[in-house]
Order: C-alpha cells, then structure tokens, then sequence
C-alpha cells in the first residue's frame, strides 16, 4: 500500500479581492500552495503529490511548478472532477491511500498525515476536525433560535480515502460534494474524525493571510545582516545573484565572486547565529575555487531548514558605479528565488551609487548588502 497526496487548486479565489488565485498568493514567503506541498514531498510515507490547477493557469507557472518535485494536473468545472482529474493522473491502485488537500489550507504538519494514515487502519475516510466553540444561532426571518454544538465539527483538510472507495464515489454520483467526506458518507462508509488544528484555517478573505501568517510563524522571527565586498579585475563580465552581465572587468574572488549571494549567504548565517561565509567555505580550501555561490546560499538554506527555520523574505542593495543593475534586476529576483524556494515577490535587490565617493564611487569595486528575516517552519 502507498500513500499519494492530491493538492486541489483549480479554483479563482476571487473571495479574497486578489487578481491572483489565492494559492499562488505569497504567504511568509512562499506561495500559499507550496507550505503544503513542501510538507507533503518531506514526509517519508507519501510517494507521490500532485497539484490539481487551474484551466487557465499560464504554462510558465505549471513548468516552474512540476520543476519543483509536483506532479501537475488541470481541474475541472467542480471540486469533484477537480479530484477525479488528480486521481487518473496518479493511477493509483484501489488499496492505496490518498490524501486530498486544500491548497487555501497552509497549515498543513507532518503529524496531521502521521494520525490520518493511522486512523485508515480501521476506516473507510479520515478528516482533521475541530470542535465548534462558539455559541450557534439560526434566523428565521427575526427571530433567532439557538443551535446546539454539542456534535458539530469544523472538518478541515487534507482528508484520507483508499482510492478506489473514493474513485467509485465520486464517479458514480457526478454531483459536486461540499467535501469528499460527503462522497463515502453517502456510500454509507466508516469516517473517522482525527484532531484538527488551527492552523489548518482555510484562506477565503483578505484578513485570511494575516491570520494564518500569524498562525504559521508564531509572530516569531529573526532578522540577519550581511555585507560583502569584491574588487574588480581584468575580465569580461560579473555574476551578480546568479546572472552572468557582461561588463569590461570581472570580480576577483576564490570563488565565482558574486557579492550578492555572498551578502545573502552571510545574512541567513546571521540569523542563525551561525557565524559567515568564511567559516563555512574558507578561501584557503581549494574545493570552493571557482565554485558557484549557488552552493553557498544552498548551504545556508538548508542548515536553516535543519534547525527549524524558513526564509522569509531578503532585501539585496547592490552598490555599484557599473554595471547597471536594472536591466538585470528581474532575473537576479527570479535566479535568487529559485534557489532560496522563495515566491519572487519576497526578493527585493535594489541598486544604488555612492556618488562617486570611496572605493566604489572609483570604480574599483562592487558592494552588497542583505537583509533576511526567518521564521518556524510550520512541520511539527
């Protein structure tokens, strides 16, 4: 038996105002989809996962997307023929596990899957649930009367089924349901209701994304500062964040030389606590000459990640007489947040002079300075 996640987002979204579908909106830094996706391609009992889009869904997105470890599927005009799609993609066999998410719930954890997969020993269907705290009311016209929650549940997602049981379900009775629980309730199957979370808060408003920020990073963060410096030589051109631009003199370094990532790298180091650039790849070790920074910021992502924490967001300033940093700027945001899984939304690089004044002003050097903010990863 194997464990297969299906990510339902074919939906507009537009109950948030937004232009953009919410699930592609970023969310501390990473759009809303990928907080539940990261935890589903991490968990070591889910094989595959594959996120179920919209029809429209421009195809650079798709292919950035399936780059990043997603299988990807397109929806279709209900939530249940949305899942019927992610369920033929995948081919499940019938005794396999599936998992059906929300992409609007970010708060997915390691432990929801862990007490889903459990409760599937005994039952037909498995859903995160919280009990109904406040106080119920039904109108009839003016009058009001009260509700009772004694038995009332908040269902949330991502909910588990054999993928047979939920494949004949929904195939049989091609009405769309208010979840796919309704579907196996409607069989007359065993559904079994395992701890909900709050942060499993589906984003349907504007003042959603504030609330689940809120929830997912405890308002906890911390802040790093980096500052890198590279003289110029004879050369044809520098890499700044990732970007080969051509220019009539090139960085000296042991490396590839690019002070921006080597700014940034140093910025995560800071607020790890986890010392600078130096300290891990030392310019007296003949294995980083000529490496990519790639490697260094790669490096410093994932110690992050190892002690609990994800980027959130970083702010780059270039200082610098020449090159001109503008034209390039759009792909040194798009290389830069490859690299860290940021949304580029949440890379700022800005370019400044110092009018002529000290070594850079002369011409004789480039300068960079970062800005990082981390926060928990969201995987408890």
């Amino acid at each position: 038996m194997k464990v297969h996640a299906i990510i339902v987002a074919a939906g507009s979204g537009s109950r948030t105002g937004r232009q953009t579908p919410k699930q592609f909106e970023p969310l501390a830094g990473r759009p809303v989809y990928r907080w539940s996706a990261d935890v589903f391609l991490s968990h070591p009992d889910v094989s595959r996962t594959i996120i179920v889009l919209p029809q429209d869904c421009p195809p650079e997105r798709i292919e950035n997307i399936a780059n990043s470890g997603l299988m990807c599927t397109t929806g279709g005009k209900t939530r249940s023929a949305s899942v019927l799609n992610g369920l033929e993609k995948l081919s499940p066999e019938d005794d396999d596990l599936v998992l059906i998410h929300d992409a609007a719930r970010p708060g997915l954890t390691q432990s929801v899957i862990d007490e889903l997969i459990d409760a599937m020993v005994s039952a037909d269907a498995a859903a995160p649930a919280l009990p109904v705290n406040d106080a119920l009311k039904r109108k009839y016209g003016e009058t009001l009367t009260n509700v009772d929650r004694e038995q009332l549940f908040r269902v949330q997602t991502p909910q588990a089924f054999r993928a047979g049981a939920i494949r004949t379900a929904l195939s049989e009775r091609p009405e769309d349901y208010v979840d796919d629980l309704s579907a196996i309730e409607a069989a007359g199957g065993i559904v079994t209701l395992t701890p909900g979370r709050a942060q499993l808060h589906k984003i349907t408003f504007e003042g959603d994304f504030a609330l689940l920020e809120t929830l997912l990073t405890g308002g906890k963060m911390r802040v790093g500062s980096g500052f890198d410096v590279h003289a110029f030589e004879e050369g044809d051109g520098v890499t700044l964040c990732g970007v080969r631009i051509p220019h009539d003199r090139s960085l000296k370094g042991h490396s590839d030389a690019d002070v921006g990532w080597h700014a940034l790298t140093d910025a995560i180091f800071g607020a790890l606590a986890l010392g600078d650039l130096g300290d891990h790849f030392p310019p007296s070790d003949e294995r980083w000459k000529n490496a990519d920074s790639a490697v260094f910021l790669e490096h410093a992502i994932k110690l992050a990640s190892e002690r609990g924490w994800v980027l959130t967001n970083c702010d780059l300033t270039i200082v610098c007489e020449a090159p001109k940093i503008k034209p390039h700027r759009q792909a040194m945001r798009e290389k830069t947040a490859a690299i860290t899984g940021l949304h580029p939304d949440g890379v700022s690089i800005k370019a400044t002079t110092t009018e002529g004044l000290g070594f850079t002003g002369r011409r004789e050097g480039i300068a960079a300075q970062a800005v990082v903010m981390v926060s928990p990863k969201n995987d408890a």
